[in-house]
């Protein structure tokens, strides 16, 4: 095991609420506990890929002291995967050693932490991983920092677009954020009151739903709300913006609600309109939740530095903040179980 004296952080995938805690309580309980130099590496593993003149951030206490409130990431971040060619993954451990990192702080999702792995494995390289992710799909940890306030940004929005839809006759439906798993919508949809709330999960009964909004109908109330996540399907293949797939292999979702809303207009006569949040569920100031949960994670990725569990990740579970190997943290993605859909199908209609 190699001395640490200078630490390294990237973020990478998706910016999440919360980053920028993580990246503050790493720099000032590395600076000033431990003793250790700390530099940001920014836009991702492109930094060790692609560096670029100003790929190495210094940081210190006075750089990080007040960005605990603010959204995105200092450091930047990329979509890039150093195992999709062959050779770049020996790059970026080479480029660690010239930027003189000894031990790197991984700030990501399932993609993100993927890397961190392999690096790991392959490598041996000196890695921490700290999960990030508004979609709350990470094995291993019972909350990711972002959800929380993906979740709010989500329920406002919802509770916004009631007061249009019921004053003009309208169902509205709601895309949400999500691929593979419906928390966020989940949450969305049972903090909202929406009427129909639909995750990738379950197949959704497009006679059910239609039925639902003939029956509100019937009973003087001619609008009503849905909430879906994009990753919701009505045939076995994702609706996509695009065919273009990024680094990892992912398709850019979008549509869903689109279709879902023509569905509903053509099978109950009512005037249906789609809203797509999007990026909206990434952005602004992360809540109080997410400040603490966020800080809690960098200060505990900082302590499994300093004691060289290289090749875990720090994780929530229940009030503890723990470390778990990163094999464990990416083994699979984490989905919303049946019986706390059946929650929030409770209130449908």
């Amino acid at each position: 095991m190699a001395e640490v004296r200078r630490v390294g952080m990237l973020t990478g995938g998706g910016d999440a609420p919360g980053l920028n805690g993580v990246i503050r309580a790493v720099t000032m309980r590395c600076i000033e506990d431990y003793g250790y130099d700390v530099v940001g590496l920014k836009r991702g593993w492109k930094s060790l890929l692609s560096p670029e003149s100003d790929t190495v951030m210094p940081l210190g206490v006075g750089d990080v002291r007040y960005i605990l409130q603010e959204g995105g990431t200092i450091l930047g971040s990329s979509r890039t995967n150093p195992y999709k060619n062959e050779g770049d993954a020996q790059k970026v451990v080479d480029q660690m050693q010239e930027f003189g990192v000894d031990a790197l702080v991984a700030i990501g999702g399932d993609d993100t932490l993927g890397v961190a792995r392999r690096l790991h494995e392959d490598f041996g390289t000196q890695v921490i991983g700290c999960p990030k992710t508004i979609d709350n799909d990470l094995s291993a940890t019972d909350t990711t920092f972002g959800f929380d306030t993906a979740v709010s940004i989500a329920t406002d929005a919802i509770d916004k677009l009631r007061t249009t839809a019921k004053s003009h006759e309208r169902v509205v439906v709601v895309e949400v954020m999500g691929r593979h798993a419906g928390w966020i919508t989940w949450g969305a949809g049972l903090a909202s009151a929406a009427n129909v709330t639909l995750i990738p999960e379950v197949e959704p009964d497009l006679d059910q739903i239609a039925n639902i909004f003939k029956e509100r109908a019937e009973n003087g109330e001619k609008w009503g709300l849905v909430a879906v996540s994009e990753g919701v399907t009505l045939s076995e293949e994702f609706m996509t913006q695009t065919a273009e797939r990024d680094e990892f292999g992912h398709v850019r979702l979008g549509g869903i609600a689109e279709t879902l809303a023509k569905e509903i207009e053509n099978r109950t006569g009512i005037e249906t309109r789609h809203v797509v949040l999007g990026h909206l569920q990434r952005g602004g100031t992360p809540t109080a939740f997410d400040r603490i949960l966020s800080t809690r994670y960098g200060l505990r990725a900082a302590e499994a530095v300093k004691n060289g569990e290289w090749g875990k990740m720090v994780a929530l579970r229940g009030n503890d903040i723990v470390t778990v190997s990163l094999d464990e943290a990416v083994a699979e993605t984490k989905t919303v179980p049946d019986d706390l859909y059946r929650v929030v199908e409770t209130f449908f209609g």
